[in-house]
């Protein structure tokens, strides 16, 4: 997901240097999003640079390595307002890794996914409890708590999916199964395609000699 946003709302507070940028961004946001990786952020900060959304000025001191000090630009004040002014959308449709496995397991069969819903299911609401727990020890900080609030809808939002898929198990493997044979049909027509293709160019080959 792209920070280059948050980057600029956090440069709004004044000039900073990369790590410290990393120790903003971490701190309000909360645990939920996870560590933000050093190097993505410096990349993120170039491409700002180069933009013109952001500059930057070596500062140089005598006990420490030099920093780079970041500045929000006039330019960067621009976007970072009409970009607020804009709904936030999915433009990448709807992915998740939880489909990539329903459609394997579909192909194996019923009880490939039934495993897949369980196991995804107990997942679910080991999250939810360690949700709870955070929330909990976050209790004076709002922005982190409704960050955590938003994981915990999205995790029983899941648990109604893998509902729904558990119902539709039977459905769900017949119809990967039927696709998976339709293929394996298709493969078998297309190799013996090939197969007749090569004879008859043998016997091409042999009459011309």
């Amino acid at each position: 997901m792209p920070i280059q946003h948050a980057v600029l709302g956090l440069l709004e507070d004044g000039p900073s240097y990369g790590y410290e940028l990393k120790a903003k961004f971490e701190a309000a946001i909360g645990p939920q999003w996870g560590r933000l990786n050093i190097g993505h952020l410096y990349q993120t900060l170039d491409r700002l640079e180069r933009d013109g959304l952001v500059s930057s000025e070596r500062v140089v001191a005598d006990t420490r390595p030099d920093r780079r000090m970041f500045t929000l630009s006039a330019v960067g004040r621009t976007e970072l307002a009409e970009w607020l002014e804009q709904p936030a959308e999915r433009n990448n449709g709807y992915r998740d890794e939880l489909f990539f496995k329903l459609l394997v397991a579909a192909r194996q069969g019923t009880a490939a996914v039934t495993g897949v819903v369980s196991r995804q299911r107990a997942y679910q609401l080991a999250q939810l409890r360690t949700l709870a727990d955070l929330r909990e020890s976050h209790a004076d900080d709002a922005l982190v708590q409704l960050l955590i609030d938003a994981a915990r809808l999205h995790n029983e939002a899941d648990l109604k999916l893998l509902d729904l898929a558990h119902a539709a198990r039977a459905r769900l493997a017949a119809a990967g199964q039927s696709d998976r044979a339709s293929h394996s049909e298709s493969a078998g027509e297309s190799a013996g395609a090939l197969s007749t293709r090569k004879a008859r160019y043998s016997r091409s080959a042999a009459s011309a000699r």
